[in-house]
Protein backbone atom coordinates (compact mmCIF):
# COMPACT_ATOMS: atom_id res chain seq x y z
CA UNK A 1 0.00 0.00 0.00
CA UNK A 2 1.22 3.67 -1.08
CA UNK A 3 2.90 5.26 2.14
CA UNK A 4 0.52 8.45 1.31
CA UNK A 5 -2.62 6.08 1.82
CA UNK A 6 -1.47 4.69 5.24
CA UNK A 7 -0.50 8.03 6.52
CA UNK A 8 -4.33 9.33 5.01
CA UNK A 9 -6.20 5.78 6.80
CA UNK A 10 -3.75 6.75 10.22
CA UNK A 11 -5.26 10.36 10.07
CA UNK A 12 -9.08 8.77 9.88
CA UNK A 13 -8.93 6.93 12.60
CA UNK A 14 -7.08 9.86 14.52
CA UNK A 15 -10.41 12.03 13.36
CA UNK A 16 -12.76 8.95 14.65
CA UNK A 17 -11.11 9.04 18.03
CA UNK A 18 -11.61 13.09 18.16
CA UNK A 19 -15.33 12.73 17.12
CA UNK A 20 -16.40 10.10 19.73
CA UNK A 21 -15.24 11.78 22.98
CA UNK A 22 -15.56 15.00 21.68
CA UNK A 23 -19.19 14.06 21.17
CA UNK A 24 -19.16 12.13 24.66
CA UNK A 25 -18.27 15.97 26.67
CA UNK A 26 -20.73 17.69 23.90
CA UNK A 27 -23.61 15.56 24.75
CA UNK A 28 -22.45 15.97 28.95
CA UNK A 29 -22.19 19.28 28.62
CA UNK A 30 -25.24 20.32 26.52
CA UNK A 31 -27.53 18.13 28.41
CA UNK A 32 -26.36 19.69 31.68
CA UNK A 33 -26.89 23.78 30.79
CA UNK A 34 -30.57 22.45 29.13
CA UNK A 35 -31.15 21.27 33.13
CA UNK A 36 -29.60 24.76 34.47
CA UNK A 37 -31.50 26.86 31.88
CA UNK A 38 -34.95 24.33 32.58
CA UNK A 39 -34.84 24.24 28.52
CA UNK A 40 -36.35 20.89 27.35
CA UNK A 41 -33.80 18.62 26.09
CA UNK A 42 -35.70 19.06 22.73
CA UNK A 43 -35.34 22.03 22.21
CA UNK A 44 -31.06 22.01 22.96
CA UNK A 45 -31.23 19.28 20.74
CA UNK A 46 -32.32 21.55 17.95
CA UNK A 47 -29.99 24.03 18.46
CA UNK A 48 -27.18 23.74 20.15
CA UNK A 49 -26.07 20.08 19.60
CA UNK A 50 -27.24 20.01 15.92
CA UNK A 51 -25.69 23.34 15.09
CA UNK A 52 -22.41 22.13 16.82
CA UNK A 53 -22.34 18.51 14.79
CA UNK A 54 -23.38 20.54 11.66
CA UNK A 55 -20.06 22.57 11.87
CA UNK A 56 -18.14 20.34 9.56
CA UNK A 57 -20.64 20.08 6.72
CA UNK A 58 -20.64 24.57 7.05
CA UNK A 59 -16.75 24.57 7.26
CA UNK A 60 -16.62 21.78 3.69
CA UNK A 61 -19.14 23.44 2.00
CA UNK A 62 -18.37 27.17 2.58
CA UNK A 63 -14.95 26.52 1.50
CA UNK A 64 -15.90 24.40 -1.44
CA UNK A 65 -18.01 27.78 -2.27
CA UNK A 66 -15.44 29.64 -2.07
CA UNK A 67 -13.23 27.68 -4.06
CA UNK A 68 -15.69 27.21 -7.20
CA UNK A 69 -16.50 23.75 -6.10
CA UNK A 70 -19.50 24.02 -6.28
CA UNK A 71 -21.22 19.96 -6.96
CA UNK A 72 -18.83 19.31 -3.65
CA UNK A 73 -20.94 22.37 -1.59
CA UNK A 74 -24.71 21.28 -2.80
CA UNK A 75 -23.59 17.27 -3.02
CA UNK A 76 -22.51 17.22 0.93
CA UNK A 77 -25.49 18.82 1.83
CA UNK A 78 -27.79 16.69 0.48
CA UNK A 79 -25.37 13.36 1.17
CA UNK A 80 -25.51 14.55 4.91
CA UNK A 81 -28.85 15.05 5.39
CA UNK A 82 -29.85 11.89 3.63
CA UNK A 83 -27.51 10.32 6.34
CA UNK A 84 -28.74 11.88 9.08
CA UNK A 85 -32.33 10.60 8.27
CA UNK A 86 -31.43 7.26 6.99
CA UNK A 87 -28.84 5.81 9.02
CA UNK A 88 -28.52 7.99 12.17
CA UNK A 89 -32.49 7.41 12.98
CA UNK A 90 -32.14 4.02 11.61
CA UNK A 91 -29.44 2.85 13.64
CA UNK A 92 -30.58 4.76 16.86
CA UNK A 93 -34.38 2.76 15.82
CA UNK A 94 -32.27 0.04 16.13
CA UNK A 95 -31.22 -0.01 19.25
CA UNK A 96 -33.84 1.90 20.81
CA UNK A 97 -37.41 3.05 20.01
CA UNK A 98 -37.57 6.75 19.47
CA UNK A 99 -40.38 8.39 20.77
CA UNK A 100 -41.63 11.36 19.16
CA UNK A 101 -42.47 14.75 20.94
CA UNK A 102 -46.09 16.44 19.85
CA UNK A 103 -44.60 19.54 19.02
CA UNK A 104 -42.13 17.73 17.20
CA UNK A 105 -44.32 16.55 14.53
CA UNK A 106 -46.69 19.44 14.75
CA UNK A 107 -43.97 21.99 13.86
CA UNK A 108 -40.25 20.77 13.56
CA UNK A 109 -41.03 17.93 11.30
CA UNK A 110 -43.48 20.07 8.93
CA UNK A 111 -41.11 22.90 8.81
CA UNK A 112 -38.09 20.61 7.60
CA UNK A 113 -40.57 19.20 4.86
CA UNK A 114 -41.24 22.69 3.98
CA UNK A 115 -37.79 23.99 3.58
CA UNK A 116 -36.35 20.87 1.87
CA UNK A 117 -39.24 21.82 -1.12
CA UNK A 118 -38.20 25.24 -0.95
CA UNK A 119 -34.37 24.25 -1.66
CA UNK A 120 -36.05 21.63 -4.63
CA UNK A 121 -37.96 25.27 -5.90
CA UNK A 122 -34.88 27.00 -5.44
CA UNK A 123 -32.79 24.46 -8.22
CA UNK A 124 -35.37 23.93 -10.28
CA UNK A 125 -36.59 27.43 -10.66
CA UNK A 126 -32.54 27.97 -12.66
CA UNK A 127 -30.63 25.07 -11.76
CA UNK A 128 -28.75 26.95 -9.23
CA UNK A 129 -28.91 28.99 -5.43
CA UNK A 130 -28.39 32.56 -5.83
CA UNK A 131 -27.00 35.53 -3.73
CA UNK A 132 -30.85 36.19 -3.32
CA UNK A 133 -32.23 32.81 -2.26
CA UNK A 134 -29.30 32.43 -0.18
CA UNK A 135 -29.73 35.53 1.91
CA UNK A 136 -34.01 34.05 1.99
CA UNK A 137 -32.53 31.16 3.72
CA UNK A 138 -30.54 32.79 6.23
CA UNK A 139 -33.32 34.98 7.01
CA UNK A 140 -35.63 31.86 7.34
CA UNK A 141 -32.71 30.59 9.71
CA UNK A 142 -32.99 33.20 12.05
CA UNK A 143 -36.61 33.67 12.38
CA UNK A 144 -36.80 29.99 13.40
CA UNK A 145 -34.33 30.59 16.07
CA UNK A 146 -36.22 33.30 17.52
CA UNK A 147 -39.29 31.24 17.68
CA UNK A 148 -37.65 28.34 19.24
CA UNK A 149 -36.14 30.59 21.68
CA UNK A 150 -39.74 31.93 22.44
CA UNK A 151 -41.36 28.67 22.28
CA UNK A 152 -38.93 27.18 24.99
CA UNK A 153 -40.37 30.23 27.06
CA UNK A 154 -43.84 29.61 26.80
CA UNK A 155 -43.53 25.51 27.11
CA UNK A 156 -41.10 24.59 29.93
CA UNK A 157 -41.76 21.67 31.28
CA UNK A 158 -40.95 20.74 35.01
CA UNK A 159 -41.10 16.67 33.89
CA UNK A 160 -38.67 17.23 30.79
CA UNK A 161 -36.23 18.58 32.71
CA UNK A 162 -33.90 16.86 34.59
CA UNK A 163 -30.92 17.26 37.63
CA UNK A 164 -27.84 19.06 36.11
CA UNK A 165 -25.43 16.72 36.37
CA UNK A 166 -21.98 19.71 36.03
CA UNK A 167 -22.11 23.39 37.44
CA UNK A 168 -22.52 25.81 34.42
CA UNK A 169 -18.72 26.61 33.94
CA UNK A 170 -17.86 23.01 33.84
CA UNK A 171 -20.89 22.68 31.65
CA UNK A 172 -19.82 25.47 28.77
CA UNK A 173 -16.08 23.98 29.38
CA UNK A 174 -17.46 20.26 28.05
CA UNK A 175 -19.49 21.56 25.09
CA UNK A 176 -16.23 24.42 24.14
CA UNK A 177 -13.76 20.89 24.24
CA UNK A 178 -16.54 18.68 23.08
CA UNK A 179 -17.24 21.11 19.86
CA UNK A 180 -13.59 21.10 19.06
CA UNK A 181 -12.74 17.56 19.37
CA UNK A 182 -16.12 17.08 17.23
CA UNK A 183 -14.67 19.70 14.18
CA UNK A 184 -11.11 18.64 14.38
CA UNK A 185 -11.98 14.99 14.34
CA UNK A 186 -14.73 16.27 11.67
CA UNK A 187 -12.38 18.17 9.27
CA UNK A 188 -9.66 14.80 9.57
CA UNK A 189 -12.18 12.13 8.68
CA UNK A 190 -13.21 14.43 5.76
CA UNK A 191 -9.58 15.07 4.64
CA UNK A 192 -8.60 11.80 4.80
CA UNK A 193 -11.43 10.16 3.34
CA UNK A 194 -11.22 12.21 0.53
CA UNK A 195 -7.73 11.86 -0.11
CA UNK A 196 -8.55 8.20 -0.65
CA UNK A 197 -11.25 8.67 -2.60
CA UNK A 198 -10.08 11.03 -5.14
CA UNK A 199 -7.00 9.05 -5.21
CA UNK A 200 -8.89 5.60 -6.21
CA UNK A 201 -10.56 8.05 -9.01
CA UNK A 202 -14.03 9.04 -7.55
CA UNK A 203 -15.73 12.30 -9.32
CA UNK A 204 -16.38 15.31 -7.03
CA UNK A 205 -20.16 14.75 -6.94
CA UNK A 206 -19.71 11.34 -5.59
CA UNK A 207 -17.22 12.23 -3.39
CA UNK A 208 -19.79 14.96 -2.01
CA UNK A 209 -22.24 12.71 -1.94
CA UNK A 210 -20.75 9.55 0.01
CA UNK A 211 -17.52 10.23 1.78
CA UNK A 212 -17.38 13.84 2.83
CA UNK A 213 -21.28 13.80 3.28
CA UNK A 214 -20.76 10.01 5.67
CA UNK A 215 -17.82 11.98 7.26
CA UNK A 216 -19.54 15.32 8.03
CA UNK A 217 -22.36 12.99 9.29
CA UNK A 218 -20.45 11.31 12.03
CA UNK A 219 -21.00 13.68 14.70
CA UNK A 220 -24.26 13.20 14.16
CA UNK A 221 -24.37 9.61 14.23
CA UNK A 222 -22.12 9.45 17.17
CA UNK A 223 -23.58 11.79 19.27
CA UNK A 224 -27.04 10.59 18.78
CA UNK A 225 -25.66 6.78 19.72
CA UNK A 226 -23.99 8.91 22.94
CA UNK A 227 -27.01 10.48 23.37
CA UNK A 228 -29.31 7.50 23.65
CA UNK A 229 -26.19 5.32 25.79
CA UNK A 230 -27.29 8.16 28.21
CA UNK A 231 -30.88 7.84 28.33
CA UNK A 232 -31.21 11.37 25.97
CA UNK A 233 -33.64 10.26 23.82
CA UNK A 234 -34.90 13.44 22.55
CA UNK A 235 -31.86 15.10 21.67
CA UNK A 236 -31.46 11.89 19.25
CA UNK A 237 -34.30 13.37 17.20
CA UNK A 238 -33.86 16.74 17.55
CA UNK A 239 -30.13 16.31 16.70
CA UNK A 240 -31.24 14.97 13.52
CA UNK A 241 -33.78 17.41 12.63
CA UNK A 242 -31.89 20.79 13.67
CA UNK A 243 -28.72 18.94 11.67
CA UNK A 244 -31.21 18.73 8.29
CA UNK A 245 -32.28 22.30 9.36
CA UNK A 246 -29.29 23.65 9.70
CA UNK A 247 -27.56 22.23 6.86
CA UNK A 248 -30.30 23.99 4.86
CA UNK A 249 -30.88 27.25 6.06
CA UNK A 250 -27.23 28.03 7.20
CA UNK A 251 -24.98 26.09 5.19
CA UNK A 252 -26.80 26.01 1.79
CA UNK A 253 -27.71 29.55 2.68
CA UNK A 254 -24.30 31.00 3.50
CA UNK A 255 -22.80 28.96 0.60
CA UNK A 256 -25.23 30.44 -1.77
CA UNK A 257 -25.09 33.70 -0.16
CA UNK A 258 -21.14 34.53 -0.82
CA UNK A 259 -20.99 32.86 -4.58
CA UNK A 260 -23.97 32.03 -6.72
CA UNK A 261 -23.92 27.76 -6.77
CA UNK A 262 -24.84 26.72 -9.97
CA UNK A 263 -25.71 23.13 -10.03
CA UNK A 264 -25.63 20.48 -13.03
CA UNK A 265 -29.09 18.37 -13.89
CA UNK A 266 -27.67 15.72 -12.74
CA UNK A 267 -28.80 16.46 -9.14
CA UNK A 268 -32.68 16.12 -9.90
CA UNK A 269 -32.67 12.66 -9.02
CA UNK A 270 -30.63 13.36 -5.70
CA UNK A 271 -32.72 16.35 -4.66
CA UNK A 272 -35.85 14.03 -5.23
CA UNK A 273 -34.78 11.62 -3.39
CA UNK A 274 -33.50 13.47 -0.34
CA UNK A 275 -37.07 15.41 -0.51
CA UNK A 276 -38.85 11.57 -0.72
CA UNK A 277 -36.95 10.23 2.43
CA UNK A 278 -37.86 13.39 4.40
CA UNK A 279 -41.42 13.00 3.48
CA UNK A 280 -41.26 9.77 4.62
CA UNK A 281 -39.56 10.03 7.53
CA UNK A 282 -42.33 12.36 8.59
CA UNK A 283 -44.90 9.72 8.17
CA UNK A 284 -43.04 6.94 9.86
CA UNK A 285 -42.63 9.31 13.08
CA UNK A 286 -46.06 10.14 12.38
CA UNK A 287 -47.90 6.88 12.17
CA UNK A 288 -47.23 5.88 15.82
CA UNK A 289 -44.96 9.07 17.35
CA UNK A 290 -42.24 6.78 17.31
CA UNK A 291 -39.48 5.38 15.28
CA UNK A 292 -39.59 1.63 16.11
CA UNK A 293 -37.33 -1.13 14.77
CA UNK A 294 -38.58 -1.95 11.41
CA UNK A 295 -38.46 1.08 10.27
CA UNK A 296 -35.15 1.31 11.13
CA UNK A 297 -33.91 -0.89 9.04
CA UNK A 298 -36.23 0.46 6.16
CA UNK A 299 -34.44 3.24 6.38
CA UNK A 300 -30.50 1.56 6.96
CA UNK A 301 -31.88 -0.57 3.64
CA UNK A 302 -32.64 2.95 1.85
CA UNK A 303 -29.46 3.88 2.74
CA UNK A 304 -27.53 1.61 1.45
CA UNK A 305 -29.38 0.98 -1.80
CA UNK A 306 -28.78 4.93 -2.65
CA UNK A 307 -25.17 4.56 -1.84
CA UNK A 308 -25.23 1.47 -4.40
CA UNK A 309 -27.19 3.60 -7.15
CA UNK A 310 -24.28 6.57 -6.64
CA UNK A 311 -21.51 4.17 -7.03
CA UNK A 312 -22.54 2.65 -9.85
CA UNK A 313 -23.73 5.74 -11.77
CA UNK A 314 -20.30 7.33 -11.47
Amino acid sequence: MDAGIIIQVVLLLVGFLFLIKGSDFFVDGASSIASHLKIPTIIVGLTIVAFGTSAPEAAVSITSSLTGSNAMAVSNVIGSNLFNMLMVIGIAALLSNLLMEKSVLKKDLPFLVAITLLFAIFIFIGWDITNIEGIILLIILAGYIIYLIRGSKKSKNANDVEAAKFTLPKSIILIIIGLAGIIIGGDLVVDSASAIAIALGMSETLVGLTIVAIGTSLPELVTSITALRKGENQLVIGNVIGSNIFNILFVLGASSAISRIPLDSSMLIDVLFMMGVTILCFIFGKTQDKYDKKEGVILIALFIAYMAFAILRN
